[in-house]
């Protein structure tokens, strides 16, 4: 696993899929980020308890993303909290991109591409959830 960091802060992690996937459950995210990164692969028997999940208030400040891309290949730019571009993550078939602050921006390096998104909610609208970077 790859971590961008900027002045202590952790903004983004790349999640090569030759770490992602394997055998057991393996968690990318300390506790205390807004979003939870993990994965699990079991054996065909292997039984996982139900439960379910209580409710708990959480005070969350900050939209993060998790990209699964599933197909082709994409070129992740990852922005400082003051917008500056910091570094570039190449991400491919089984990658798992974790953004966490800053900004980000992306470039479709192969025609067919597709990427799962998945966010933290609930989704504000446009106005108040991000805003554009003019870099």
């Amino acid at each position: 696993m790859h971590e961008v960091i900027h002045e202590g802060l952790v903004l983004a992690r790349h999640i090569p899929a030759s770490e992602a996937w394997g055998e057991g459950l393996k968690f990318f995210s300390p506790d205390s980020d807004y979003i939870q990164v993990g994965s699990w692969g079991y054996p065909a028997g292997k039984e996982l308890l139900a439960h379910s999940h209580n409710e708990a208030h959480r005070d969350v400040a900050w939209t993060q993303e998790v990209l699964y891309i599933r197909r082709g290949r994409l070129r992740a730019r990852v922005y400082t909290p003051d917008d500056q571009l910091l570094t570039t993550l190449e991400a491919g078939e089984g990658d798992v991109l974790v953004l966490l602050r800053g900004g980000h921006g992306y470039d479709i390096l192969e025609d067919g591409t597709q990427v799962l998104e998945i966010k933290n909610g609930p989704y504000l609208g446009p106005d108040v959830d991000r805003r554009r970077l003019t870099t």
